[in-house]
């Protein structure tokens, strides 16, 4: 062969190398460009992504969360489980209907006044029937003193829709159960053999039963506390049980008791419901 034919093939074959190389890099381009292409796309996707956040376990919610239990405010009071439990019941539910109210610790010989707030107003010994037990005896409020057993000078426990009034001798009470003769009223000093005014100086409480079954409260206090304003407009009275137990009483179970915040709904106090005093009932004796 000569020179000129071996120049010729390697021009031919240096042409198609060029072709070829140059058809791999249009491939290799069009490759990159498509690339390029998607890339703002994943990028975007990458930027929109939300990042990470820790998430706390989940809490109960406002709706279901429950309320605030609303306690009564005793102040310095010390006073028993049982007034506690009844008047954070009282103070949790609205039982006395947005008014006052009085709780008388009968086993303590003791009295509470509350404002409507279920704030203590005022505290103060007291002199209860003499006679253990929280049932009336019926018919006791048609009777003469002189015929009243002493087994049945009992103070009732209950709720009671409390009423101010008069008895006969014209003295300004608070009936607590007037078909009963019970009201509560002045300490009275009648009967120095009672001694009364000293029963209720002793710290002790075995010698405050001596009524006839009315609440006697001192003087001082009742003229301060209870002639001054209580029950002008409405009052409950809640008289603890000494004998029965609190839901034989008031027909509230102790779940009701001790779970204040949905005690309404787990039954409510026995009792009258509330309204307004249009009248003051007949003066009539009561049972001292």
């Amino acid at each position: 062969m000569g020179c000129a034919t071996v120049t010729t093939i390697g021009a031919a074959t240096a042409l198609h190398a060029v072709r070829w190389l140059s058809a791999s890099c249009a491939l290799i381009g069009l490759a990159a460009c498509m690339s390029s292409a998607r890339l703002p796309e994943a990028a975007a996707s990458r930027h929109d992504a939300s990042p990470a956040v820790a998430v706390s376990p989940p809490g109960p919610s406002r709706a279901t969360a429950p309320p605030p239990t609303a306690r009564a405010d005793f102040r310095r009071e010390r006073p028993s489980a049982q007034a506690r439990q009844l008047a954070d019941w009282v103070a949790a539910t609205g039982d006395h209907g947005a008014g006052e109210f009085a709780i008388v610790d009968k086993k303590g010989a003791r009295l509470y006044l509350f404002d409507a707030a279920a704030r203590l107003r005022g505290a103060s010994p007291i002199l209860i029937g003499s006679a253990v037990g929280d049932d009336s005896v019926p018919g006791i409020g048609t009777r003469p003193i002189a015929q009243v057993k002493p087994f049945e000078r009992t103070t009732p426990a209950g709720r009671f829709v409390a009423e101010r009034g008069r008895n006969t001798n014209g003295e300004r009470v608070i009936w607590v159960d007037y078909d009963n003769a019970v009201s509560m009223h002045r300490v009275r000093a009648t009967v120095k053999a009672e001694r009364r005014l000293q029963r209720l100086a002793t710290p002790t409480v075995a010698d405050n039963r001596i009524s006839y079954g009315c609440i006697n409260v001192p003087a001082a206090f009742y003229d301060r506390y209870i002639d001054a304003g209580f029950a002008q407009q409405r009052a409950i009275v809640y008289v603890l049980p000494e004998v029965h137990a609190m839901h034989q009483v008031f027909g509230l179970t102790p779940a009701a008791l001790l779970a204040t915040s949905t005690a309404r709904s787990a039954g409510g106090l026995r009792g009258p419901p509330f309204a307004q005093v249009t009248r003051l009932p007949e003066p009539r004796l009561g049972l001292q």
